[in-house]
């Protein structure tokens, strides 16, 4: 039997849709942030990262928050590829240490990453390298703590569903050695 099983997929489902409804709201906000208040838009730019921390947080899963990623684009849909590349920073610590480890430092360690390269890759779109440089100081800082923040939120959430028993069955569970064995 497949180690990929429906209530999984469901929960992904559950997860994903309710992404990528608070993600269709935080995009609508950011766009008119980004014309008036360029700083305030980048604010919240941690909010991409929660659906796919949820879910990592909850499953502890390989690809969970890909998934995720996927189904939250789907829902708001404009913004797949944008989904999907934040899902990625999610899932990406753990793809470095093979998944073995699913501590909260794991979570920390994608939001740092995509929190200091986010700047960098958006520079041109936010006229960033022509800001004074404690303009641009500040700009990093409100992207590191927005996916730090954004990241918290999400482990809080996926801390708080796992304590309510939800996704008790599409949880990441070892093989015993009786399960093992052909039966």
């Amino acid at each position: 039997m497949s180690r990929v099983s429906t209530v999984y997929l469901l929960t992904c489902a559950a997860i994903g849709v309710a992404g990528g409804v608070l993600l269709w709201g935080a995009a609508a906000v950011s766009t008119v942030l980004f014309g008036v208040f360029p700083f305030i838009s980048v604010a919240i730019a941690g909010l991409w990262l929660l659906p796919a921390t949820v879910a990592l947080r909850l499953l502890h899963r390989p690809l969970a928050g890909i998934l995720v990623g996927l189904i939250s684009g789907l829902v708001a849909f404009p913004y797949l590829a944008t989904s999907l590349w934040w899902a990625f920073f999610a899932e990406v610590a753990f793809l470095v240490v093979i998944y073995r480890y699913w501590a909260t430092w794991v979570h920390y360690a994608g939001a740092l990453l995509v929190g200091i390269l986010y700047p960098i890759l958006a520079a041109v779109s936010f006229n960033l390298w022509s800001m004074p440089v404690g303009a641009q100081i500040g700009f990093f800082a409100l992207t590191i703590a927005s996916c730090l923040a954004g990241t918290a939120l999400g482990v809080l959430v996926g801390d708080r569903l796992h304590r309510a028993g939800v996704a008790r069955l599409a949880r990441y569970r070892p093989r015993t050695a009786a399960e093992s064995q052909p039966g």
